[in-house]
């Protein structure tokens, strides 16, 4: 009987113990119920790690040179089956390919091109699929934020700030600051483009990524940068340039970017996927190609792969894990989820071949994980 009482507490305490309901991360206020299948749940305690969503390009349809480049639904379904991701990270990051306007010729010397394809007007109505499918920030800093000049680029500014996205990119508004649950986050995105924060100006962007690192818990990064199309997707260890244009040097600029101060950085530009590394600590991902082009984007083959990226952060702005969501684009049903994987395993690919210590793998499902001691 001596025995019985000490035995009756530990039986209560792990009885306690295993009945004590599991902690799950909060959904912000403004996301709608989940219509994608269920994501897998990584255990780490909610409030002490940070979910962040990021994908490349995103243009639901153009009304340039007419209407008849515009998706027949009007793009409502343009996130349909990435809503779930979208919606349920902390906060979700793209690029906008294009402007938001309604009419308005295009800047002069585009005129002059060849193909008007490549000129992207997005009508100002589909600014609500962005909030909609839970868009907090978006970059402008790309070679299209011009195409429709001052005009476009004023009226694209209004509609985000009428929907409460965050914008980041343009010369006259290079950075943003918003906090969600608690955490300030900054911000910034940069190209080699005019009218764009500039990408080849590194002591800028250094400067810039280290006044919002003095102001912010987490800052994020967006480039535009490298050169375009199905031969441009390792990412090489200099300068690159494209039909004559300069576009950087991205090793040199990120690894600048982090020393500075950024926490996560994705790039988008080549229209196709690159690798990732980790670099002190902190992801890489050099291009995550397109997400969401309705028209005037080529989709097929590994054009037409579209990863989404989930990671997990800590409140360091340290990367802990994180997951490469395979989807694909089609011009007639949108963006699809690619059981086969394919986004995941080419940057899978690409990353072995391109950087011989990422500090980083990535399993064949696009599980990433930091090597130990990155």
């Amino acid at each position: 009987m001596k025995f019985a009482l000490p035995l009756l507490c530990i039986y209560l305490l792990l009885a306690a113990c295993n009945s004590a309901p599991k902690q799950q991360v909060v959904i912000k206020q403004q996301r709608r119920s989940k219509t994608d299948t269920p994501q897998t749940k990584v255990s780490t305690p909610a409030g002490d790690t940070l979910s962040i969503v990021a994908v490349g390009d995103l243009m639901p349809g153009t009304s340039y040179p007419n209407k008849n480049t515009l998706p027949p639904d009007s793009g409502r379904n343009s996130f349909k089956h990435a809503l779930n991701y979208l919606r349920n990270a902390d906060v979700a990051f793209g690029n906008l390919e294009g402007v938001l306007l309604d009419t308005g010729a295009a800047i002069d010397y585009k005129l002059r091109s060849k193909n008007k394809t490549y000129l992207f007007r997005i009508p100002t109505a589909y600014g609500a699929l962005f909030k909609d499918a839970g868009f907090d920030a978006l970059s402008l800093g790309n070679n299209h934020t011009n195409d429709f000049a001052a005009a476009g680029r004023k009226s694209t500014a209004k509609i985000l700030d009428s929907l409460g996205i965050s914008y980041a990119g343009l010369k006259t508004h290079p950075a943003a600051i918003f906090t969600i649950k608690g955490i300030r986050y900054g911000f910034c995105a940069f190209s080699p483009n005019s009218q764009t924060a500039s990408l080849v100006d590194i002591k800028g962007a250094k400067n810039l990524i280290s006044d919002l690192k003095s102001k912010c818990d987490i800052v994020v990064v967006s480039f535009h940068g490298g050169a375009e199309g199905v031969t441009f997707e390792h990412v090489p260890p200099g300068d690159e340039s494209y039909n004559g244009e300069y576009r950087g040097n991205v090793r040199l600029f990120t690894h600048a970017a982090v020393d500075a101060g950024a926490d996560f950085i994705f790039g988008h530009g080549p229209h196709v996927v690159r690798g990732m590394e980790i670099y002190n600590k902190r992801l890489i991902a050099y291009s995550l190609g397109n997400f969401c082009t309705h028209s005037g984007v080529s989709v097929l083959g590994i054009c037409g792969l579209a990863p989404l990226l989930k990671i997990t952060l800590n409140k360091k702005g340290e990367f802990l894990n994180g997951q490469i969501i395979s989807y694909r684009q089609t011009h007639d049903k949108g963006t699809l989820r690619d059981t086969l994987n394919r986004a995941a395993l080419r940057i899978k690919m690409l990353t072995d071949s391109d950087f011989t210590a990422p500090g980083l793998s990535i399993s064949s499902l696009g599980v990433i994980t930091p090597l130990r001691g990155n």
